[in-house]
């Protein structure tokens, strides 16, 4: 095998199968998850909360307690912007992509703010905050939490904070062994920018459907 795949296997030379397998699996439905909501379509959510939901599993026992809780998060947020999107202006349209209002924004700095504040009590509790990778997480944590929020909602900007996320927890979960996840998000980051210019392009548009 090539350097890069035994440095690849070398990483999960301790990690159950079930664990590897499961990782996979979460990518697998993550990254569908961010395809289908760069394409404004509704299978963004029902693969998004197969996703979320091993990846709660699988970052427990790996002690990402911040990431843990941001993808119980999404699973909640899931089903939330599942109806949101559903929702129709009129017999033939659905909710069309918008941008923040004034009174959302500050709801970012105060969501933004008590993220922030939960994960580092929950870090505490737990006595995990010992570590670098505890604080980027943390951060991390507040930054997906508001760009779920947005996306719920169909805000272009929530791919912004997506995008920042992403391109942050490269490098964390190279770090922490976690190569395949690492990949998705780098896969992620240029999803993200794609869908930033996909949704600009369709901002104030209502869609008719929403399976494409």
């Amino acid at each position: 095998m090539s350097p890069i795949f035994d440095w690849i296997f070398a990483q999960y030379q301790d990690t159950p199968t079930l664990l590897i397998i499961l990782e996979m699996v979460g990518v697998f439905f993550g990254f569908l998850s961010v395809w289908y909501s760069m394409r404004e379509n509704i299978l963004v959510f029902p693969t998004g909360i197969i996703s979320t939901g091993l990846f709660v599993y699988i970052l427990f026992i790996f002690g990402l307690l911040g990431d843990m809780l941001i993808n119980a998060y999404y699973f909640a947020m899931s089903v939330y912007g599942w109806y949101v999107w559903t929702r129709k202006v009129d017999e033939t349209h659905f909710i069309p992509i918008t941008t923040t209002t004034a009174k959302e924004k500050k709801w970012t700095v105060v969501l933004f703010g008590s993220t922030i504040l939960f994960v580092v009590l929950v870090y505490l509790v737990f006595d995990k905050l010992d570590s670098w990778t505890a604080y980027v997480d943390t951060f991390t944590t507040a930054v997906f939490f508001i760009g779920m929020w947005l996306m719920a909602k169909k805000k272009l900007e929530n791919w912004v904070y997506w995008i920042i996320g992403d391109v942050i927890s490269v490098p964390l979960y190279l770090y922490k062994g976690l190569i395949f996840t690492s990949l998705q998000y780098l896969l992620f980051t240029i999803i993200a920018i794609f869908g930033y210019l996909a949704w600009k392009k369709n901002l104030n548009k209502s869609p008719q459907v929403l399976l494409k």
